[in-house]
Formats: C-alpha cells, structure tokens, sequence
C-alpha cells in the first residue's frame, strides 16, 4: 500500500510559501512572471505564421508584411528577453532557497535527541529529506519550475480552448478524450516505474558501496592479502545485472507509453486534419485560417497532458516536501530549550535509580533493575565481558537515551528536568566510535575554527602523550588531519588517533569525565602510563572508565564488574580479588599473558 503523506498539497506548498516569505518573498512574482512571458511566446509563436499567410493572401503591401513580422519578432525578442531575466533571477532564489532548506535539515539531524539519530523511521525520514534538497531537479526546487510551468499550461489552455470554439464541439471533444486517455495510460506506466523505483536505488546503492570499498585505502590491505579482487568483481558484476534486469523491463514500459502516444497523436491529428480540410472546400476557409486551427487543435492536447502532467509533478514533489517538513517537525523526546537549566555545582554526582532499559525492537533488556551512583569526585571503573551492558550503561548516564524504567539523576534531580544541550556541557567523553574529521590538528582538539586556546592545546596533547609526535609534524598543531581534503594531510596511527581523542576530551575539561575503551589501540605500558596521568589530572573530577584490561583500572576508587546487564561484583581491586569472584578469574586470565616465560 503506498504511503501516504503526513502533510497534504495545499500545506506542502504553503511550507514553500512560507520559507520564500521568510527570505525570498520575490520567488512567487518571479514565478508569475516567468508563466506569463512563456505563455506569451508560445501565443505569439502561433499567431505569427498565420497572420504572415493571411499578409500574403490578401494581397498586403510588402511594407505591411515586414511590419506584420517585425512586431511578432519584436514581440518575441522582448518576451525572451524578460523570460530570460527572470528565469536567471529565479535560478539563483531557487537554490539559495533549496541550500537554506538543507541547511534546517542538517540543523534538525545535528540537534535532535540522540533517539532520532538511531531510530529507523527517523533515519528513514532523514534520508528522504536530504534526497529532497540533494539538487536542483529535486523537490524543494523543481517545486518552483512546476508551479510555473502549470501556470503557462493554464494560460495557454484557455486562450486555446476560446480559439477552438470556433470549430465543432466534438472536434474539442476529441482532443480532450485523446489527450486524457493518453495521460492516464502513460500515467500507469510511469506509476509502476515509480513503484519499482527502489529496485533501481538498491542497485545503485550496491554499486556506490562495492565501488567505496574497492577504493578505500583500509580495503587495500585486505583486497592484496586474501586476493579479494575477483570476489568483489562478482558483486559488483552482480549488482550491475540486477540494473541491466531492471533497465530491460523499464524501458519495456517506456516502449508501450511511446507507442500509445504515437497511435493516439496519429488519430487526433488525421481527424483534425479531415474535418479542417472539409471546411476548407464547404465553407472556404483560408489558408490561414487553417493552419491557425490545425496548430490550436494539435497545441491544445499538449497543453491538456502539460496541466496534468504539471499537476502530477507538483504531487510528487509535495510528498516529498512532506517528507522534508515530517522531519524538521520531528518530534522531540528530550526537552532542551523548554527544560530547567542545570544548576551549577563544584561537583556533581549521578546516580541509577531501578533503571531498566531496552533498545528498540527488542524484548531483552540490555540493563535491569540497576541502582548505581556515581558520587562526586570519584573514579569508577566499568569491566566486564562483550555484551555486559557496559557502553549501554555510559549511553544513559550521559543522558543519549532515556531508561525504560527508573531514572537517571544528577545531585538528586531527574536528568528529564533538564535542558539536555546543558546537561551534555557537564561531560568531557571518548567514545568508541569518535568523530576525527579532516581538518587541523589543533581543530580537531579545540572543535573550534576560531578562538582556540594554543597553551590548552598544546596541554592537551602532552596529557594524552601526543607532543612529540605533533611537534614533529611539518606545521605542528596547524598540520591538517587526513587526505580526503587535504592532499598534503598525515594519517595518524589508530593509537595516535585515540591519543588525539583523549586531548579533545581533556580540552574540554567538563566536570565529568567518562572514557569508554579510549585506549583499546594502545599498549599495555602506553596504556598504563596514560591512565596514571589521568590520576593526577582528574583529581576533582567525576569519573567513570570503561576498559577490557583489568589491570588498567587498578588505580580508580571503585570497580564495578557487570555481567548480562546487572551489577555482578564491586569493590576496590583488592577486594575483588580477594573475593576470588568472576573479577579475580578474568584478572588471572588477562595477567598471564604479560609474565615473563608464560607459554601461551
């Protein structure tokens, strides 16, 4: 069944109205004015040969021909002239329009409640928009063409209709049941075209991905290693067959819209032609005359199928609008500007109260019934093996999701009070998954163009044991990161990468602290010679660690060992060793690795 869209035409094209008022309120006028010089050119284009014919027939002096003709063609220049104007004009507003429309898109996805950024139907919603402002054939754009173009059709529909009232009725007759049935057939095939539109994008999408990977510098290792060249040539060649299939039997319809179109225009024009030729020898039409009505009759049918045609664009590209306005107006399940601001504080403590919480789409809880604080100043560890729930654990107190069941509180109060933008400023994280972008050194630290600190960078990166090897990049904290911008960019280790990661975080220098495996790319030593810094620099700080080495997490006040999504063991090191628990036996499992002559 096909889904139907939130918003209607009429509120899809007062959304365009409304964001033209707001900034370009000219586009509809140069709308208007680009429908009447069109459907101006197009009058005058048949009226001209007629009118030459009729000088030529009656016998007119050559000076009333060339007069007859230069005011057609002066006509014609300034039409072009104007239309052309307009349409420059409208081509700039159009696209500045469309650009302001992407940029509330990226704004929404930027800003929205973590939620929305994984839900599927949000994603889903997100990706429709951007394809709506993805260029200028696309909606938020053609919208403005379409509009214009229905209009000329309009205009010149009418002057073509009081022109052909002239003539018998059922000739209009006829090319009104020939034009309809024309639309309506072609419309069908166009409509299973656009049906199976998603087995076209899904091919392309294949492509563009097996095309990715054969490109990216990360597959080459891979594609030279395990010999990987024929194996990703025969996806892609099967990608390529699944296209061929459905070009084969697109253009199959497309053949069968022709062939309507060829049979149904033949048809029309043979009748147009009979009955015209008729009255020539009845009633002794001119010549002119008859080749002003044999171009109203064939003309009027293309102006019928360009009001319907026009009417069907301006349909598709309002659901897609649809799906852009769907999205902006995305509802919110945080409160940010409407919530209570975070009342400062020298520390801050958070703490699980029976908190129970489940991704979506999914009946296992991945925490249960969890109480947890973490108090002011302290350093908390989280161990434990894959899938305990402890990053899950980090997503909830940092407030990307709310639980199920329970609360998250910061000193006391419900994080849901709050404007969740401020609550976010109180965390300085590292993250698995971090965002490194192609831009400077000192950039990437700050996360600002503008304005950085040079000293905290720089102490920034001697904390997170980077000095040394920035200062020996060509333009230290200036190099640029990556080469997918900049040719001449470095490319970081994947330790150097998290060490990166961590200065950000300590540039930021929030109240909280929360690092989820930040050293996963590093050595043991490496690792252990940061987390000891971390000691000395996190002293008033409320802190929380997440790592899959034990031994690292040794100096941290409290540890809490999690296992299927419950607290299993806590306590200091010590304790947990002296427990001989699940904490002690993973510590056994990981510490023989690092002694000396142990046989693995």
């Amino acid at each position: 069944m096909k889904e139907k869209p939130k918003y209607n035409m009429a509120q899809s094209l007062g959304f365009m109205l409304k964001k033209a008022r707001a900034h370009h309120r000219v586009i509809p006028f140069l709308c208007l004015g680009i429908s009447v010089t069109s459907a101006g050119i197009y009058l005058l284009e048949l009226f001209i040969s007629p009118a030459v014919l009729d000088r030529i027939e009656t016998g007119a002096p050559l000076g009333s021909l060339l007069l007859t003709l230069g005011l057609f063609l002066g006509g014609l220049y300034v039409l072009n002239w104007l239309g052309g104007y307009f349409e420059k004009q409208a081509f700039y507003l159009y696209t500045a329009l469309r650009c302001e429309i992407a940029d509330d898109i990226r704004f929404k996805a930027m800003t929205t409640s973590y939620p929305n950024t994984t839900d599927p139907h949000a994603v889903n919603l997100r990706n429709l928009a951007h394809e709506a402002t993805a260029g200028s054939s696309r909606a938020t754009e053609q919208v403005w063409r379409s509009g214009a173009e229905l209009l000329t059709n309009l205009i010149c529909f009418c002057i073509y209709l009081a022109l052909l009232s002239n003539l018998h009725w059922l000739m209009i007759v006829l090319v009104l049941a020939t034009s309809l049935i024309c639309f309506f057939l072609n419309n069908r095939i166009y409509a299973w075209v656009n049906s199976h539109r998603h087995e076209e994008a899904k091919s392309w999408t294949e492509q563009q991905y097996i095309r990715a990977k054969c490109e990216s510098p990360a597959m080459a290792k891979d594609i030279h290693v395990f010999g990987l060249k024929n194996w990703l040539i025969g996806i892609f060649d099967r990608a390529i067959d699944k296209d061929r299939q459905y070009v084969r039997k697109r253009e199959k319809h497309f053949l069968k819209a022709r062939f309507s179109d060829l049979v149904f225009s033949l048809l029309r024009n043979s009748a147009a032609y009979a009955y015209l030729v008729w009255l020539t020898l009845e009633n002794g039409l001119s010549a002119a005359e008859f080749l002003l009505y044999f171009s109203a009759v064939t003309g009027f049918a293309t102006w019928i199928t360009g009001i319907l045609g026009k009417v069907t664009d301006l349909r598709r590209c309002c659901f897609e609008i649809s799906n852009v306005r769907e999205y902006i107006d995305l509802g919110e399940p945080f409160r940010f500007d409407s919530g209570e601001p975070v009342p400062p504080s020298d520390s801050y403590e958070l703490r699980l109260e029976n908190v129970t919480f489940s991704y979506p789409g999914s009946d296992k809880p991945v925490i249960s019934d969890m109480n947890l604080t973490l108090r002011a100043g302290e350093k908390l560890a989280l161990v434990g093996l894959n899938g305990a729930g402890k990053t899950t654990l980090v997503r909830l107190l940092c407030g990307f999701y709310d639980p199920d069941r329970g609360r998250v509180l910061l000193n006391g109060r419900d994080i849901r009070d709050f404007d969740r933008r401020e609550y976010y400023r109180l965390f300085s994280a590292v993250f698995q998954d971090y965002s490194l972008l192609d831009v400077t050194v000192g950039e990437n630290v700050s996360q600002q163009t503008h304005g950085a600190d040079t000293g905290r960078i720089n102490a920034a990166l001697d904390s997170a044991g980077l000095t040394e090897a920035v200062n020996d990049l060509p333009d230290g904290i200036h190099t640029h990161v990556g080469r997918n911008v900049f040719p001449d960019g470095v490319l970081f280790s994947g330790g150097q990468t998290q060490r990166l990661m961590l200065a950000r975080a300590l540039y930021k220098n929030g109240p909280i602290l929360i690092l989820d495996e930040p050293t996963a790319a590093l050595d043991p030593i490496a690792e252990n010679s940061i987390y000891m810094k971390y000691r000395d620099m996190t002293r008033d700080k409320t802190s929380l660690f997440i790592s899959h080495r034990l031994a690292s997490t040794r100096f941290c006040d409290r540890i809490i060992f999690l296992s299927d999504g419950i607290i299993a063991e806590e306590g200091t090191h010590d304790e947990l060793m002296s427990k001989n628990g699940q904490y002690a036996r993973l510590f056994e499992v990981q510490s023989q690795y690092y002694r000396e002559g142990t046989k693995i």
